[in-house]
């Protein structure tokens, strides 16, 4: 049976990547994709702020290229069976916006790179409106959750969680976690890229497997750190390539990993 869904997304290389990746599967039917704009992006931030450091920028100008490395091709030669809206960030919540949601009346929403959800779409589609975080959460929550742990050298919690979404930030309850891969030569960029392809491709498997996901034990008992995109500066930005300098990655990959557990759902089939 073909699953109607409404997407709620960025305009960013990998948000446009995301959108047309799911959307080309036919067993998925996108109703809309409403894409948030980059007023408030990285890059946005990054050269609006007077303080930002030559190092801010350059690591938004590798991000940018990873990106277009990563995603390009596919964002510039694939059908767009997506129907993308473009809003204003921060748009999501206006009440014109969530009343055309609502009349959409989709089988699931599916969020990925939106701003806060603050509207009655978290009543209106409980149990049916999904969300990704990318960073495994509880231990990291908020913006930049995957840089954070090579920053805090623990590069064995880059992942995405994959949850209900609520009205916090990243504390909906979890369906499903993924771990990501690294390798030699690796950049921050990279590792995080794969990542999303890898983040997209599950999501599409959680819509299709939506009716037979299971109920799982949360790690409830755990009290994770939320950072904030105002976090990451100058000095957050030197020891994440401090640590890329000294080996963080050959080191990773030398060593046996003691991994957390991390929640994977039976219910998810190929």
């Amino acid at each position: 049976m073909t699953k109607r869904i409404v997407i709620l997304t960025g305009s960013e290389t990998r948000h446009i990547f995301f959108r047309k990746t799911i959307a080309l599967d036919e067993r998925i039917n996108v109703l809309a994709s409403f894409c948030e704009g980059k007023e408030k992006s990285l890059e946005t931030r990054v050269k609006n702020n007077k303080s930002s450091s030559k190092l801010e920028m350059e690591h938004v100008l590798a991000r940018n290229q990873s990106e277009k490395d990563f995603f390009e091709f596919h964002v510039n030669y694939v059908r767009d069976d997506s129907s993308p809206v473009f809003i204003k960030k921060g748009d999501i919540n206006k009440h014109s916006i969530v009343r055309k949601i609502i009349d959409l009346d989709p089988d699931l929403l599916i969020c990925y790179g939106s701003s806060l959800i603050k509207s009655e779409l978290i009543n209106v589609f409980n149990n049916k409106f999904l969300n990704v975080h990318l960073g495994l959460s509880p231990y990291y929550r908020g913006s930049g959750t995957n840089i954070w742990p090579l920053i805090k050298n623990e590069p064995e919690m880059i992942g995405a969680t994959f949850m209900h979404l609520d009205s916090g930030i990243d504390t909906g309850k979890i369906i499903h976690q993924i771990r990501a891969e690294i390798y030699l030569g690796d950049s921050p960029h990279t590792i995080g890229n794969r990542l999303i392809k890898e983040m997209t491709n599950v999501y599409k498997k959680i819509i299709l497997n939506f009716d037979n996901l299971k109920e799982m034990n949360q790690p409830n008992e755990i009290n994770g750190k939320l950072y904030l995109s105002k976090d990451f500066n100058d000095v957050a930005c030197r020891k994440l390539y401090d640590n890329f300098g000294k080996g963080i990655v050959e080191k990773f990959l030398q060593k046996e990993n003691k991994f957390i557990n991390i929640l994977e759902n039976p219910g998810i089939k190929s």
